[in-house]
C-alpha cells in the first residue's frame, strides 16, 4: 500500500517535522501532491504562536480550496508525518482532498504522550475514518513512526 513515492514524501514531512521542532514548535509536517506528482504546497507546525489551529493539515486545505479546482483537489494526495488531528480531517473533508497517507496515528501519539507523561491535549484524538466519510487513508509506517516518535519526545524533553 505504501509506496516508494509515498515514502519519498513522507520522509519530506518528519524532515518538515524536524524544521518545527527546531524553530521550537511542535513536530508535526505535511506536503500536498497532484495528481501527476508536483509537490503543490508544504508547511509545518506553527502553534508556538499560541494559536493552536496552525497546524499544517489545515493550512494544506485552505491553500487547496483557494487554489485548486474541486477535481484536483480529489485527485490530491496529502502527507502527514501524523494522522489528521479531528479539526484537520473535518478541513481535509470540506475542502475535498484526497488521499492521506501519515507516517504516525492518533492513537500511536496519545500512546507516547501518556508514557512521556504528557496531559492529553483538550481535544479528543479520533481517527481519519471516524471524522471524514470514505475517507482513503494509509498509515502508520512503522520505520517513521519510531523516528516522529523520538522528535515528540525531544519536544517534550526541552518542555520539562
Amino acid at each position: 500500500m505504501i509506496s516508494d513515492i509515498d515514502m519519498k514524501h513522507l520522509r519530506r514531512c518528519v524532515e518538515l517535522a524536524r524544521n518545527a521542532l527546531k524553530k521550537g514548535d511542535e513536530p508535526f509536517g505535511s506536503v500536498l501532491v497532484s495528481s501527476s506528482g508536483e509537490v503543490l504546497f508544504e508547511d509545518h507546525n506553527h502553534v508556538a504562536s499560541g494559536d493552536h489551529t496552525q497546524h499544517p493539515e489545515f493550512n494544506i486545505a485552505r491553500w487547496a480550496a483557494a487554489n485548486l479546482t474541486p477535481e484536483e483537489r480529489a485527485e490530491a494526495t496529502v502527507y502527514t508525518s501524523g494522522e489528521h488531528c479531528p479539526m484537520c480531517a473535518a478541513a481535509h473533508g470540506w475542502v475535498g482532498l484526497g488521499r492521506i497517507v501519515y507516517a504516525s496515528s492518533s492513537q500511536q501519539l496519545v500512546e507516547w504522550l501518556t508514557e512521556m507523561g504528557v496531559a492529553p491535549s483538550p481535544v479528543k484524538n479520533l481517527p481519519i475514518h471516524e471524522v471524514i466519510r470514505g475517507a482513503i487513508v494509509h498509515g502508520p509506517v512503522p520505520e517513521l513512526a519510531a523516528e516522529v516518535r523520538e522528535l515528540h519526545r525531544q519536544f517534550y524533553s526541552r518542555k520539562g
